[in-house]
């Protein structure tokens, strides 16, 4: 079974690690699944020739066809639309060079290139959705609704669903928004919820030097949908009951941002740990919190979110302290008690949400109920199993 997978997100970026390679290699390990990955990949990460040779040293271990190709940002639509083309002609020569069974289009740039191979070549597309992608852009304040970019987008997104042999949501919520869509009522697609999984051979508990006062970690980016001013009232809050504890935040490229953030709220530099961090150790740091926090906006798009890091603190056998209108992700922290969901950004909420993550945070079990939440919700493995049926059944309908 040959199968094109085609990721708008690049192989040489965490994401792309975490989220595409990471499932395509343990899927490669079925003898009967033979992958052909294009992903487009950022100029300034193919530059770094040390990554680039990592990666396609992993890509050729598992005996995946990996093409590279650039991905190009400014003028936005033009270098989309050149990025499509390019894509178009590329997948095409692959489908008809190597007969390809499944196209497999991991959001929305890739999905309208495996909606073309449909149309010419009767391939069997899988329409791997990750959000409602149009609506982000509104709800990031990148579109407007009035926005022709949009209106098309969404018309896309109607092609999407009704063309795709399966679809895949991240969510159970974007699946109940979805039955919503009147032009779905008649030929509601084919659809499996699968998360976004992590490795949890990776992402476990490790045994590490930890602050001997309570840590409250923070992990990955504080932009767009991140509510990082209300995170940091959060942190302001913990001190205030708990002057000696510690804040530990792992970021990118965003200090100078977090620390006028903090020094806005008059956190002390003293308890503020701001470090950077490649891939391969975020395990390990993960495991010095105690506890975590992060606040998503709660916009209609959000719904079909299912964010990582929730799958990797938990692995990790870390409590968080979250918000609810996110996907699925209050329901699974409530559920299990794994952590705080907070229902408004008050200040007496976000007081009362790190009082109780203390307390929970001490449970004698709490780290056990984590991490069989994740391996319950977001096992890697799961995934790939549940990706392998989608593939199966769609051969046979051949």
């Amino acid at each position: 079974m040959k199968i094109l997978y085609i990721t708008y997100d690049g192989l040489l970026e965490p994401l792309g690690q975490s989220q595409v390679l990471a499932y395509l290699e343990k899927l490669s390990s079925f003898q009967e699944l033979d992958f052909h990955l294009i992903s487009y990949e950022k100029p300034e990460d193919i530059k770094d020739l040390s990554l680039v040779s990592s990666i396609q040293e992993r890509t050729n271990k598992a005996s995946i066809k990996w093409y590279k190709t650039i991905y190009h940002k400014k003028p936005t639509a033009l270098a989309t639309s050149f990025d499509i083309l390019l894509g178009i002609f590329k997948s095409l020569y692959l489908v008809m060079r190597h007969r390809i069974d499944i196209v497999h289009a991991r959001s929305y740039v890739p999905a309208f290139i495996a909606l073309l191979l449909k149309k010419f070549t009767g391939i069997k597309f899988v329409f791997d959705m990750r959000g409602f992608w149009a609506d982000e852009r509104v709800d990031g304040g990148i579109w407007l609704e009035s926005d022709n970019l949009y209106r098309i987008s969404k018309w896309l997104e109607r092609q999407f669903l009704l063309n795709a042999d399966h679809v895949v949501s991240l969510t159970e919520a974007g699946v109940e928004e979805m039955k919503s869509f009147r032009y779905l009522n008649s030929n509601f697609p084919r659809i499996t919820v699968i998360p976004t999984c992590s490795d949890l051979n990776k992402f476990k508990p490790y045994k590490v030097t930890k602050n001997k006062e309570f840590t409250l970690g923070y992990l990955g980016t504080v932009g767009t949908w991140y509510l990082f001013e209300e995170t940091v009232k959060a942190f302001a809050e913990l001190l205030k009951i708990r002057p000696e504890s510690n804040i530990f935040i792992i970021n990118k490229g965003e200090h100078e941002y977090i620390s006028k953030c903090l020094e806005d709220k008059n956190i002390p530099l003293s308890r503020i740990e701001l470090i950077s961090s490649d891939y391969e150790e975020i395990p390990l740091l993960i495991n010095k919190m105690d506890a975590a926090i992060f606040f998503i906006k709660p916009v209609f798009s959000k719904q079909s979110s299912s964010p990582t890091k929730l799958a990797e603190l938990l692995g990790c056998g870390i409590p968080c302290l979250s918000n609810k209108g996110v996907g699925d992700m209050s329901r699974i922290i409530d559920a299990e008690r794994v952590g705080i969901s907070l229902g408004d950004f008050s200040e007496s909420s976000i007081a009362n949400g790190i009082t109780n993550l203390i307390s929970l945070s001490k449970e004698p079990d709490i780290k056990d109920r984590c991490i069989n939440a994740a391996y319950k919700y977001f096992s890697l493995e799961e995934g790939v199993i549940k990706y392998k049926k989608i593939y199966k059944s769609l051969v046979k309908l051949k």
